[in-house]
């Protein structure tokens, strides 16, 4: 595949009402202080509204615990000497730094051999250029299979695919964050996600009728099916909204690590035979392993894909082993990695890009404790709940408007688990009175919870993606980052709520056992 200069697709018109808007969002949202600083910021505005709001009672129970819910006050003194106690904790236990960290040592050896280099410009010499959209919006989709992976797997590699062919990299990065994120919950694989939503549905379910039972893939056919919209629409809005908008925004980053078009040579292919051969064998060997009978890999009860089973904690470091080892191979094969020094500098080379991220994961994880330990999310979640179920609309509109709750309730609570185990034991039951399956609202949370994922700062990936883009255009922020995936977040809602009342109108089923109408035993 030769490598093009210029983007494939045809600019819009630059004075188009879509893209002033765009251009408007990118500057004030580029006003915006510092990602580090704006939590600093939302931290202060958690303990000014949960002051301000700690004395009112406002008439609601906690789902979590049946009790009156209180706004618990984070600026009173008890409250600001448990943060500072807990601080160190918040941090180094946040979910995000964990799993970045420790993936990237491992990046960072494959990196620093070439064999990342080697295999994208293997992968790129077999793929035309109109078809790395779609792939990588597919692989995004895909990586949900393995956790938190895409978000430091494809969205970094969706920019060096578009950058090695010619195309701009904050489209590949854009397009890569739309598939693993927004389109979070269209999978045709099933994923931890699955039994985990499912186990809080059937919780909420119980709460009216203690009968109902449902299939931990209850969803995973509507999943299946929405992944080709998400595909075809993620496409749609890359090639011909994104990126033409982005080159205006001219490439100043270091790109000199960055992979060219340049055919591999013999010496290349040789090694990265034996690394794919090495990636090829440790599957094998873990295939094999987790198939013995009372293998390691699995939880007492003898099941791989639970979430106590050691197979599913351990995706992580086995990302971490799946570029690890073919980076040692290639690097022992091509001469790149001579020795232990090399080895070690490899993992530090990546280390020094994330310190600007870890600054901002530390106030994320206080903000995050904070917000948690105010109640504040809860209540925005159970009154805006009570308010849809106060509106007693028909069953479709009341399924919509479930999804646009969803969604704005996403902008401030990030967790899925977290938002559905707030929601579920509120939308379940009420849904279930109007004669609409747990299955359904189910499916409807998980559109909504999706779609706006990709324009939340507050999403603890978020600024981990502002840096992917720095690399390549230095003075990315807040706004470039919101203003690229703006039409992806609106698209996805609009178009995926219309497919779910298509879907639902036809009468296809949303998975396994799984039901659109509940009658009561």
């Amino acid at each position: 595949m030769e490598q093009s200069q210029t983007p494939s697709n045809e600019p819009v018109q630059e004075d188009s009402r879509l893209q002033r808007i765009l251009n408007k969002v990118e500057i004030w949202g580029n006003k915006l202080p510092d990602p580090a600083v704006l939590f600093i910021l939302l931290l202060a505005i958690v303990w000014a509204l949960s002051w301000a709001l700690s004395g009112i009672d406002f008439n609601v129970v906690d789902p979590r615990t049946g009790d009156a819910l209180q706004i618990n006050n984070q600026f009173s003194g008890s409250s600001l000497t448990q943060l500072t106690s807990t601080m160190v904790n918040n941090f180094s236990h946040f979910h995000p730094v964990g799993v970045v960290l420790v993936a990237m040592l491992g990046i960072g050896v494959a990196e620093y051999s070439g064999f990342i280099n080697a295999g994208l410009r293997a992968l790129l010499s077999v793929t035309k250029t109109w078809l790395l959209t779609p792939m990588i919006i597919l692989i995004g989709i895909i990586s949900h299979s393995a956790v938190d992976a895409g978000y430091v797997l494809v969205i970094p590699l969706g920019g060096v695919i578009f950058y090695a062919a010619g195309r701009h990299p904050l489209a590949g990065i854009a397009a890569a964050f739309a598939g693993v994120s927004g389109g979070f919950s269209a999978n045709f694989l099933p994923s931890a996600l699955d039994p985990m939503l499912q186990g809080i549905s059937q919780v909420g379910a119980q709460i009216l009728d203690p009968s109902v039972v449902l299939n931990p893939l209850n969803n995973i056919f509507f999943t299946g099916a929405s992944t080709l919209v998400i595909v075809f629409l993620g496409w749609f809005i890359t090639d011909k909204v994104v990126e033409p908008k982005l080159q205006s925004n001219k490439l100043d980053g270091d790109l000199s690590d960055l992979p060219s078009m340049e055919p591999l040579s013999d010496a290349e292919r040789s090694a990265l035979r034996w690394a794919l051969f090495s990636i090829v064998a440790s599957i094998v060997f873990l295939i094999g392993t987790a198939s013995l009978e009372g293998s390691p890999w699995a939880d007492s009860e003898g099941s791989l894909t639970s979430g106590a089973a050691p197979i599913m904690k351990s995706i992580v470091p086995l990302i971490f082993l799946m570029f690890l080892i073919p980076g040692l191979v290639y690097g022992a094969v091509i001469g790149s990695i001579r020795n232990s020094k090399q080895f070690v500098e490899g993992m530090s080379k990546a280390m020094q890009g994330m310190g600007y991220y870890l600054v901002i994961m530390f106030f994320i994880a206080q903000f995050i404790y904070a917000f948690g330990q105010s109640n504040l999310g809860v209540l925005l979640a159970v009154k805006g709940a009570e308010f849809l179920k106060e509106m007693a609309l028909p069953g479709g509109v009341t399924i919509t408007g479930i999804i646009l709750l969803t969604g704005l309730i996403n902008l401030f609570v990030g967790s899925a688990s977290a938002k559905w185990a707030l929601l579920a034991p509120i939308f379940v039951p009420m849904l279930m009175q109007l004669g609409i399956s747990p299955d359904l609202a189910q499916a409807a949370y998980r559109i909504g919870d999706s779609s706006t994922n990709i324009i939340t700062p507050l999403m603890p990936y978020f600024p981990l993606v502002v840096v992917f883009c720095q690399r390549y255009v230095t003075n990315t922020g807040i706004g470039t980052l919101t203003s690229m995936m703006l039409p992806f977040s609106v698209s996805f809602l609009i178009v995926w709520t219309l497919f779910l009342m298509v879907y639902w109108t036809i009468g296809i089923p949303l998975g396994i056992q799984a039901t659109y109408e509940y009658v009561a035993p």
